[in-house]
């Protein structure tokens, strides 16, 4: 592997944090007038759906071995955004960003666990340095409630999908495989939907067009870069990479005026991109000395 696929990877996965963190408050107003399980039904159906419209012979690479082990992911990834997004409903979006974030903590810890991954100094200290950037950001205070541990229970799905995916990305072909995890998250919400007082599809057009952002790009076209870059970049790279979505939340709540810039969110956000960076020197110098 090259180092300028490598840097494409890194480059295509920030992109998907800028994505993201434009998705936060879209996802705030959609929640307003439609449940947790009608949003996020709708949400991947409608990713799902394109992604099979658009290559539709991506259906014919799909083997048991795919289903099994996507549909793992995508019980991992739906279960994640599951509990997530029922925290942002009964929490702030501040609380629910940082919260979430911590999958940057979860992963070296968990991937040393259940897969006897070696974490190195470097790696630990960009964790630390992403993680008290999180702190920066949007660490507000918070008293412990259902919706923080709703969040905090998402984030450790997250760290588990991030993992999973590391470790069969490369045996998959990136297509079929996004199809799988999007196509199980679908069914697990859309089941969910209809016990709880039956399926609903978005009320206003407000709704729609944040339930649409989210699917198409927030969605399909996040998640098949995603997947394609974590199979060029190890999972603790990666979720410090992601941990970038919360600064581009910030900068895009900025921009559209919500928020004020402050030095807290400047020190954050820098120490996040700093520890990417540091862990990109880490991969560097690894390489020169093999």
């Amino acid at each position: 592997m090259t180092r300028r696929i490598q840097i494409i990877a890194l480059l295509a996965l920030t992109s998907v944090a800028a994505v993201w963190g434009a998705s936060f408050v879209l996802m705030k107003d959609a929640l307003k007038g439609q449940s947790v399980d009608d949003f996020l039904a709708t949400r991947f159906i409608i990713a799902t759906i394109a992604l099979i419209l658009f290559r539709p012979q991506a259906l014919k690479e799909i083997n048991l071995e795919m289903v099994m082990k996507g549909s793992l992911l995508g019980l991992f990834l739906g279960s994640g955004y599951l509990f997530q997004t029922i925290g942002l409903h009964l929490t702030t979006a501040a609380t629910t960003g940082f919260i979430t974030g911590l999958y940057v903590v979860f992963t070296p810890i968990l991937g040393a666990l259940f897969l006897k991954s070696s974490v190195t100094r470097n790696e630990w200290i960009g964790v630390v340095m992403a993680t008290v950037g999180l702190a920066l950001l949007s660490f507000k205070g918070f008293s412990i409630g259902l919706g923080e541990l709703s969040v905090l229970l998402s984030a450790l799905f997250f760290a588990f999908h991030i993992l999973g995916l590391g470790r069969w990305s490369g045996r998959f072909a990136t297509y079929p495989l996004t199809i799988v995890q999007l196509g199980t998250i679908a069914i697990l919400n859309s089941l969910l939907a209809l016990v709880d007082d039956g399926y609903e599809p978005p009320n206003t057009n407000q709704e729609w067009t944040a339930t649409i952002f989210t699917a198409l790009l927030a969605t399909s076209l996040a998640f098949l870069v995603q997947t394609w870059s974590q199979s060029k970049m190890d999972a603790t790279v990666v979720a410090v990479v992601l941990t970038l979505e919360v600064v581009f939340a910030a900068l895009f709540a900025v921009i559209a005026g919500q928020e004020s810039l402050t030095l807290r969110a400047i020190l954050g956000g820098t120490l996040i991109f700093a520890a990417m960076i540091l862990m990109q020197l880490r991969v560097e110098s690894r390489e020169t000395t093999q």
